[in-house]
């Protein structure tokens, strides 16, 4: 990409008044070069069977190229309209909780023909209309795809196919692989298989969850395909992925398997949305974007979708646009898209507030957004295509993760059982608050030598190849932290007959027979639990087992905390092993952030990493620019003005042009970034 992409999602559909200019013009006083339009409306585009009306889309295409904007298209698929439930009521998913009524969106089985045939005929209706036009930058599939919980018997059908195909027609070797002696499941016949979606057998229905993962891959490939025979080579392809939501985007999505799917895209897209005003982190930020710059190794993405206002108590505070603008650039990002460009005034998502809001007129959240128009505009050129090399990778597992689901650790006190994602960004939330950058792995990835430590949260459930990965990792001289929950199972959620943890134990020099909840009283003690000098003497309740606990007996390697009980002392809590020419750090319980930060200095002193952890509510990120320097943002993700020291070589404020010399201070203002370019070229 030659430029940043800054824009929105603009429906002209939904406008209750003739504004198309008016709103061009603000969009270009905002600076704002790119709109996404087309995805939301299938029902308008295509009002009865066979009949077509793209007006809209094409008024608003000739309006952006007469303005020179680009536009983004996306596929109408993601919403069916009522004439097509009305006419085929077989279009709409049949879940666990039987068949979906009409009404919201994301309803419907993506697998149905009937859903396929007329998608198919929309698309390429559609491409029709746009994909010669000079104006359309690229397509986005669907819109945050996923599999609907799809489970109907055209789909129970497929995954009897799938099944036989895996275990090549073997009966045998699939009960005994999923276990399924166990109270009278087993199948001795193809033609028995009974409804999935009432099955007690977790590793079946894990296999279930893994192959409606598997068709949303195919679904986004299938759109892909169609797409394909109309863009130009010029014209990109994207999909705007989410994760799972908490109110929030939180951690990895458990319906679709991103690394996979995202292998039909040009380029990968994500909406990324986030708690703002005093809980604005920036944490779900670079999460969120470490996986989307991870999809493509390590190529930039867009963000197609974040918030302007949001949700009501989202309205961001003075600067906290531009700062999170700033920060999705620190992470790769090449574009800043907001959802959307006005508020709507009806319907489910009237409070789901815009750029603009209701009265369409100028505010404080669309003059910040003037504001970063402009500087993007200016000087985008030393933003764009940053490209960041880090040393330390996070290894997620979608299996794991539905493993979890089913048998989850519990905490203590009767709480709720902590999930996947609560240990996947307990993990990399320590990272990010030391400003240690990290990529994403996932087990079919290469290239694990890349890096120098390797992140490895709650890994319950991996193919004896990945394990030995692993140790080879270790043995070659990488190094590993690895959670609790890690290495207990086979991909097929079959527990391992042997000592704990398989495979691993080799380079772990650890195992153990025994794991319980820590209660109440159970205490860490050991080097990795003592505060740092700047940091308050560690306090009895922060040095505590706070979620499940192994009963570590170490082999080879040597202890950094126990556990300190009357009953438990003579177990370990915490161990490192030196094997080959690594290391392998073993963490048997969910410990307080400060103690994993512990465990990860001695991790990253071993394996030479340099971090800046001295700036507490400043995030630095960094990369390398097309002119082949330097960049690092400072982030400051606090209502105070920070002073931070700036440590490396003479280098220029890019948004300001302040000179700063090496080894001095610089200042950034409340919820406020500054961004440094070294002024040597490393080329």
């Amino acid at each position: 990409m030659k430029k940043l992409f800054f824009g929105a999602a603009y429906y002209d559909e939904y406008m209750p008044y003739e504004r198309l200019d008016e709103d061009i013009r603000m969009m270009k006083k905002a600076g704002m070069n790119v709109v996404r339009i087309a995805e939301s409306t299938w029902s308008t585009c295509e009002p009865q069977p066979g009949v077509f009306d793209f007006s809209h889309v094409e008024r608003v295409m000739d309006a952006m190229e007469q303005a020179g904007i680009q536009v983004i298209i996306g596929t109408p698929t993601y919403a069916v309209p009522t004439w097509m439930a009305k006419a085929h009521p077989e279009v709409m998913a049949v879940t666990k909780d039987g068949q979906a009524g009409y009404g919201h969106r994301q309803l419907m089985d993506i697998t149905s023909p009937m859903y396929r045939f007329y998608a198919e005929r929309v698309i390429r209706e559609l491409m029709k209309v746009s994909a010669h036009r000079s104006c359309v930058v690229g397509f986005q599939l669907d819109n945050e795809t996923k599999h609907y919980g799809t489970a109907g018997p055209n789909v129970q059908q497929q995954f009897v196919k799938y099944l036989r195909h895996k275990f090549h027609d073997d009966l045998n070797a699939m009960n005994q692989a999923f276990g399924l002696d166990y109270w009278s499941n087993r199948l001795n016949a193809w033609e028995d298989f009974v409804d999935v979606r009432a099955a007690c057998n977790a590793s079946l229905s894990a296999e279930f969850e893994k192959f409606q993962r598997m068709l949303v891959t195919e679904f986004l490939q299938w759109e892909a395909d169609i797409v394909n025979e109309y863009r130009r080579e010029d014209q990109f392809i994207t999909h705007n992925f989410d994760y799972e939501w908490r109110e929030h985007s939180f951690g990895i999505q458990p319906d679709v398997d991103h690394n996979q799917a995202a292998k039909s895209m040009t380029i990968a897209g994500t909406d990324i949305y986030h708690p703002s005003q005093d809980q604005l982190t920036g944490k779900e930020i670079a999460f969120c974007g470490s996986v989307a710059r991870s999809l493509k190794d390590g190529a930039n993405y867009l963000i197609l979708e974040t918030e302007a206002q949001g949700k009501v108590n989202w309205l961001p505070y003075r600067g906290q646009l531009r700062l999170q603008a700033y920060s999705h650039l620190s992470e790769g990002a090449n574009s800043v898209m907001y959802w959307h460009w006005h508020s709507i005034h009806n319907s489910v998502e009237t409070y789901w507030k815009g750029v603009l809001s209701h009265d369409f007129a100028e505010n404080e959240t669309y003059l910040e957004a003037c504001r970063i128009g402009k500087e993007f505009a200016e000087k985008g050129d030393r933003l764009i295509n940053l490209k960041k090399k880090n040393d330390v990778a996070l290894l997620v597992s979608n299996i794991s993760l539905t493993g979890l689901k089913y048998f989850p650790p519990e905490a203590p006190l009767h709480e709720p059982g902590i999930q996947y994602n609560d240990i996947v960004r307990w993990m990399y939330d320590a990272l990010c608050e030391m400003n240690v950058e990290c990529d994403i792995l996932w087990p079919e990835s290469e290239h694990f030598e890349d890096y120098k430590v390797i992140i490895v949260p709650a890994l319950y459930a991996a193919a004896d190849e990945l394990l030995e990965r692993l140790n080879r990792f270790v043995e070659n001289g990488g190094h590993i932290v690895v959670s609790f929950k890690s290495a207990f199972c086979d991909e097929n959620l079959k527990v391992d007959s042997g000592v704990q943890p398989r495979i691993l134990k080799q380079s772990l020099g650890v195992e153990y027979h025994r794991f319980t909840l820590p209660g109440e009283n159970v205490g860490l003690s050991g080097t990795v639990t003592e505060s740092r000098a700047d940091l308050p003497a560690a306090a009895a309740d922060r040095c505590k087992a706070q979620a499940f606990m192994e009963l570590l007996i170490p082999r080879d390697a040597e202890v950094l905390a126990s556990y300190d009980h009357y009953n438990w002392k003579e177990y370990a809590a915490i161990t490192r092993n030196r094997y080959g020419k690594g290391t392998a750090v073993y963490i048997g319980t969910m410990t307080d952030a400060e103690i994993l930060k512990n465990i990860y200095r001695l991790v990253l002193k071993e394996a030479d990493i340099d971090f800046s952890e001295e700036h507490a509510g400043v995030i630095i990120h960094q990369g390398i620019n097309d002119y082949g320097k330097n960049v690092r943002y400072y982030l400051n993700y606090s209502p105070e003005e920070k002073t931070v020291f700036y440590r490396y070589k003479d280098a220029e404020d890019v948004l300001s042009g302040e000179r700063i010399p090496a080894a001095s201070r610089i200042d950034v203002e409340p919820w406020g970034v500054r961004i440094l370019e070294e002024c040597v070229s490393d080329k």
